[in-house]
């Protein structure tokens, strides 16, 4: 059975309750979309959390190293990372518990998905989060 993204009421609900949200590969280029739709979810009330090796901070928010150095729960989240990255990701969100998983647009590895979404995780796959946002709240 292939994956299957979350129908839009589901969406909309995540967009919904999440706060926090911790964005892997974050880069501080401002040309990079990692950096706008970040920007943009700053604007739209959540906290950004960037997550970036040797990086000091993006967006005026301090930047860690991994999800594990994070030393706060986080809601969502977002990878903009290639996807044979996406495993390791999704290792590190069952370590820190993370209850939620988006991963972004022309990014797909099923395994890791399924993986993820077996463990309890809401599941987003091959979705931008901004176009998302703007269609459905």
């Amino acid at each position: 059975m292939a994956f299957a993204n979350p129908g839009a009421d589901e969406i909309r609900g995540l967009l919904e309750r999440v706060k926090t949200i911790a964005v892997v590969g974050l880069s501080p280029k401002s040309d990079r979309p990692s950096h706008g739709v970040a920007k943009a979810l700053q604007r739209w009330g959540y906290r950004i959390v960037p997550v970036r090796p040797a990086t000091a901070e993006v967006l005026g928010e301090k930047a860690y190293a991994s999800l594990k150095d994070i030393p706060f729960p986080v809601d969502l989240v977002d990878v903009f990372r290639a996807a044979e990255h996406i495993p390791e990701v999704v290792e590190e969100c069952l370590a820190i518990g993370a209850p939620a998983l988006w991963i972004q647009e022309d990014i797909v590895n099923e395994p890791a998905a399924e993986k993820a979404r077996a463990a309890g995780m809401t599941v987003v796959m091959d979705r931008c989060i901004y176009k998302d946002y703007v269609a459905l709240m």
